[in-house]
């Protein structure tokens, strides 16, 4: 298996899957966010792990399972660079002192628990703690990583909740993940809210009725209570609530081969139909906006 090229001049850092393809006013206050489904590995990465470690990095798949969103009018931006190449769901200044072979500026959060794991915003081991690199990163790449595929991306997103925020007063962000099956053995989708910090209890618990009426186990905050992305955008008190969705990869994905399974459409079907309820929300309502 060989790794999706891509040039690092071009402009890959995301893309936004549009309601109907067509750029609008926005129908609801939701915008959907697949972080971690980029498949691209620009030609500067240089890494020297097989390409098939590297990608079992990725949350495989998951822009595809929740395509249901745009076109029941909420917005999905989705990162298009891989994670290991530079992750968006990480602040930029976590940076890893271990991969970088220069003094990090003063305000580089070096000692984040993320970055403690060598999963800093320039991920310095990929899934299983694998080394990425035989070598050192300058600095100078690492911050030309940030400007090509973190800003533009935050840009872009930030754009998109402040036109739902302008639309309808508040904005929902739904930041859909998918996580190894080992990481909660027994559970199918585990919901982040920060703890009830990042979203009204409203929106966590219609979120997880709809998945349990489907049939799904779900858990809270455990082992994963949302990264960059929603603590940083999830301001309920500025009218921005925003849930991370951890989706067990389990339910359609060989992770050995990173291929789906015949379990791959069902699955897609049953986030499907939980879109259509969230976009048919109440949400005025529900979150008392």
């Amino acid at each position: 298996m060989s790794l999706s090229a891509a040039n690092p001049q071009m402009s890959t850092a995301f893309d936004i899957c549009w309601p109907n393809g067509v750029e609008a006013q926005p129908a609801t206050p939701l915008v959907f966010a697949s972080p971690h489904s980029g498949r691209l590995y620009p030609d500067d990465m240089n890494p020297a792990l097989d390409p098939l470690l590297i990608r079992r990095s990725e949350d495989a798949w998951v822009d595809d399972l929740v395509a249901e969103g745009p076109i029941r009018g909420a917005p999905l931006i989705r990162a298009l660079t891989a994670r290991t190449y530079l992750d968006v769901n990480r602040d930029p200044t976590e940076l890893d002192p271990r991969l970088f072979g220069e003094t990090l500026p003063a305000q580089a959060r070096t000692l984040s628990p993320r970055v403690a794991a060598g999963l800093g915003v320039v991920a310095r081991v990929a899934s299983g703690g694998a080394e990425i690199y035989d070598r050192r990163l300058s600095l100078a790449e690492g911050l030309s990583r940030i400007a090509r595929v973190h800003a533009p991306y935050h840009d872009a997103l930030s754009r998109l909740l402040s036109r739902a925020r302008t639309a309808h007063g508040f904005a929902v962000l739904i930041d859909w993940h998918s996580m190894p099956a080992t990481a909660a053995p027994g559970i199918d989708f585990v919901l982040g809210d920060r703890f009830g910090a990042s979203c009204r209890p409203a929106l966590t618990d219609a979120v997880e009725t709809m998945l349990t009426d489907a049939g799904y186990r779900t858990a809270r905050n455990f082992p994963f209570a949302g990264g960059y992305t929603t603590e940083h955008y999830g301001r309920p008190e500025r009218r921005t609530h925003a849930l991370q969705v951890e989706i067990n990869r389990g339910l359609y994905l060989d992770e050995s081969r990173l291929e789906t399974t015949a379990d791959f459409e069902r699955l897609r079907r049953a986030p499907g139909g939980i879109i259509a309820r969230l976009a048919a929300a109440d949400w005025r309502s529900l979150l008392d906006a």
